[in-house]
């Protein structure tokens, strides 16, 4: 593994491919997560599953539920239970702010990806809308419009 990058950078454990697809993220936050042992180096191997995870702010906390991250090999009887319910470290106002905002029709907070920061590990959560089926169709479309047109843009420009 190595050292972690002095200047502080992320290294991305896992991203939840099918967040952006299925939902529009009006705003992102990062939060601290709190872990066990073999979580943390089940997380290092990359065993992580983001389908149907979701944060609550229950009693001034916020939670993270369903993320599924395997059980570690060498772990044996301490091992962790892979959806148990996860605390995640922000400050009072931040809950606050995107609990009363969560709240709001049709908005729900979806964890977008997962990684290390100085040896801690982090989520982005973003405050997210679910997306209409046709507007998911419609994305689709669109950018199978700018791969052509930047196909016919690159012969074009190559002969």
């Amino acid at each position: 593994m190595g050292a972690p990058p002095p200047d502080g950078s992320r290294k991305v454990v896992a991203r939840n491919r099918k967040a952006r697809h299925q939902y529009q993220v009006l705003d992102t936050l990062e939060a601290g997560l709190v872990l066990v042992g073999t979580e943390v180096k089940s997380i290092r191997a990359g065993k992580v599953a983001f389908k149907d995870a979701h944060a609550l702010a229950r009693s001034g906390e916020m939670w993270l539920h369903n993320l599924h991250i395997a059980p570690y090999e060498a772990g044996n009887r301490w091992n962790h239970d892979e959806t148990r319910p996860r605390k995640l470290l922000l400050h009072r106002d931040q809950i606050r702010r995107i609990a009363s905002r969560s709240e709001e029709k049709g908005l729900t907070i979806v964890p977008l990806d997962l990684y290390f920061r100085r040896g801690r590990a982090k989520v982005t959560l973003g405050l997210c809308r679910g997306k209409k089926h046709r507007d998911r169709r419609e994305e689709l479309k669109r950018r199978a419009m700018d791969r052509d047109a930047e196909r016919a843009m690159k012969d074009r420009g190559g002969r």
